[in-house]
């Protein structure tokens, strides 16, 4: 796959099918579409182009700082880049962007610029200045400009039953179990390895203290939790909690892991986690030893947990 930054990085000797969204979480719905845009893409010897756009329109228009998002850019991505697409086109929101009216976001974009043959899109998809324009104006304007457009019903959307609303919210109520099964693989957490406070080593976990550098990002509900990471090219399993700590003080909120079977220094690598499974809530004890046993237990059932997945 090709990431472009911006539409007029984009070229292609070939014309192409494009879809529009933001794409957040690349579920299940979205898997859909991408694969029936490379289908087309395919079968018309056409490029397969997803365009999308960052920051989040809201994050701009709104200058809402408290909107969470289930993937950072470049885990979005990445994603997509597992499914095969051709072209990723990521196009900066802006003001200035947001008032282009809707017959020229077709024409200098869709048409100039992405050399598109047909739109693959919902069917209460709306764009243009004030999101003007409906699905019936871009079919209007592929009449005009000699391109088609593919609508996705309702119904069909309706059947997959998943967006990335439901997933946000089973992310924020720490419904791993249901949030994976919206998302068709398990949720990631992707940051750097920073130095904590070392308490993990003093009662034998030391732990992977995970800094995540993008604010927007939605951390699922505190808690513990059953991971996985690549490191060194190998699957290794492991225990995550986020929370504060507060059996021994903490104020801040930490993501920290456990790896079994482990013990290389991971201090200023970039690592991704895989969430699997939830194991309980954070909890505040009244002293360390219970709080080793309370992890004593939650390592016994992550490992027979990791045994009917690996």
């Amino acid at each position: 796959m090709k990431t472009h930054a911006g539409v007029t990085a984009f070229t292609s000797k070939k014309k192409t099918v494009v879809t529009i969204g933001t794409f957040d979480g690349v579920h299940i719905g979205h898997q859909k579409i991408i694969a029936r845009l490379m289908a087309n893409a395919k079968a018309q010897n056409l490029e397969g182009v997803v365009l999308t756009f960052f920051p989040h329109p809201r994050m701009v228009l709104q200058q809402d700082t408290s909107i969470k998002l289930i993937n950072t850019i470049d885990e979005r991505s990445q994603l997509l880049a597992n499914l095969g697409l051709d072209h990723l086109i990521i196009h900066p929101f802006t003001r200035e962007f947001s008032r282009q009216d809707a017959e020229a976001f077709v024409e200098d974009i869709l048409v100039k610029q992405l050399q598109v043959k047909k739109v693959i899109i919902g069917y209460d998809h709306r764009f243009g200045r004030n999101r003007s324009a409906s699905i019936h104006d871009l079919k209007r304007y592929g009449d005009r400009f000699g391109f088609e457009v593919e609508e996705i019903s309702k119904q069909e959307l309706a059947a997959v039953a998943v967006s990335s609303t439901k997933i946000r919210k089973a992310l924020e109520d720490g419904a791993i179990d249901k949030a994976n099964s919206f998302l068709g693989q398990p949720i990631m957490l992707t940051g750097t390895v920073v130095t904590g406070k070392k308490l993990g080593r003093t009662i034998g976990y030391p732990t992977a203290n995970l800094e995540i550098q993008e604010s927007y990002k939605l951390i699922p509900a505190q808690g513990v939790y059953v991971v996985s990471a690549i490191i060194n090219k190998a699957i290794v399993y492991g225990m995550m909690n986020i929370g504060t700590n507060p059996t021994v003080g903490g104020q801040q909120q930490t993501i920290e892991t456990f790896f079994f079977n482990f013990n290389e220094d991971l201090y200023g690598k970039e690592l991704q986690l895989r969430l699997h499974k939830r194991i309980r809530d954070e909890q505040k004890f009244d002293t360390i030893d219970q709080l080793i046993t309370a992890m004593k237990a939650d390592a016994v059932f992550a490992q027979h947990y990791i045994a009917t997945i690996s």
